[in-house]
Formats: structure tokens, sequence, C-alpha cells
């Protein structure tokens, strides 16, 4: 199949048939039988009579690890493996709410319901309180606008971060209960 094409390219750091460096593999055939340790001369000649490819599977162990395998299989089945790895993982997104200490409660509200959803949706919430000219020496005024928001969504938020001040901002993090740290 693929053994009369000469020089190939690595894939994914996998040797196959003359690319593989080692002067001795240890050999499995087509079947999975382990075949013993032989030289690359008889281990690439075993490959070219049954039609297939001489895959290093194992590189780093002594000598390396070699199959006799159909290449293009393997890399389909490899890039199913990684595919549905990735499906398995789930992402955590970090939404952004900006509030002012002088924000109004129907725009706190307003906000309130949006971090609900966010957190409803499994993402964390980072809350930002941003200050403006000599807001900043009334920091109890972003105090109860924080208390306001951990009114709002009792139950469906624990605090991950305290709120701290950086720079002219207050910030806080807000995780779903639901969830661990």
């Amino acid at each position: 199949m693929t053994n009369h094409r000469q020089p190939q390219r690595e894939e994914a750091g996998v040797r196959i048939n003359r690319n593989i460096r080692a002067s001795e593999v240890r050999l499995i055939d087509p079947e999975g039988q382990q075949a013993g340790i032989v030289g690359i001369e008889e281990a690439l000649a075993s490959a070219e009579e049954s039609g297939l490819d001489l895959v290093e599977v194992a590189p780093n162990s002594n000598p390396p690890v070699c199959r006799i395998m159909d290449y293009g299989k393997y890399r389909y089945q490899q890039a199913k493996k990684t595919k549905d790895a990735k499906k398995k993982q789930t992402v955590i997104h970090v939404k952004e709410v900006k509030l002012r200490p002088k924000t109004e409660e129907h725009d706190i509200q307003y906000k309130t319901a949006n971090i609900k959803r966010f957190l409803a949706e499994g993402n964390r919430v980072k809350v930002t309180i941003q200050f403006r000219g000599r807001e900043i020496a009334h920091p109890d005024m972003a105090h109860r606008v924080i208390d306001r928001v951990m009114e709002g969504i009792e139950g469906l938020g624990i605090v991950d971060q305290r709120p701290k001040m950086e720079g002219r901002r207050m910030i806080f993090i807000l995780r779903p209960a639901a969830t661990k740290p």
C-alpha cells in the first residue's frame, strides 16, 4: 500500500517505514502478536511482504516498538480519538458585567438578571465596579451595589474571589453554585 512511497514526512512525530532511525525494533505483526526484536531491514521486509506500513508506535522504549499496520487507518483512528476527547471537554467562559457606584436600582436589577443567566449557563462572572473622578473616595457606595447584586443572585452563585480594588475598579468574581472551586 503506502510502502512503495519513498521518503515520507513525519506527521505528529510518528515515524513510518524508512524514517525509522533505530537499527533494531521490537516488532508487532498485523494480528497484534509480538514477533520479537528484529533488525530494521527485516522488519521493513515483513511490512512490505504483507503490503502494509511499519509504524513506530512507542519511540521512547528501548528498542522502539514498531507495528505492521495500515498507516492511513492508524492516522484516522488517532484523529477520531482526539476529536472525541475534545468533545468531552467543557469550556468555562468568564463573562464580565460592568457597573458604577451610582448605578440606579432598575439598572442593577437588569444587570443582575444577566448575571443569573450567565451563572445558569455554567459560566463564571467577573463583576467590575468602575469609579470615576471623586467616586473613588466613597467605596461604601460600591459595597452597597455589591450587596444588591448578591441579594439578587442568592443561591445561584458563590463568590469565587472577594471584592478587591485594582486601580480605579473594584472587582469580584462569581461562580455557579453547582460547581466546585
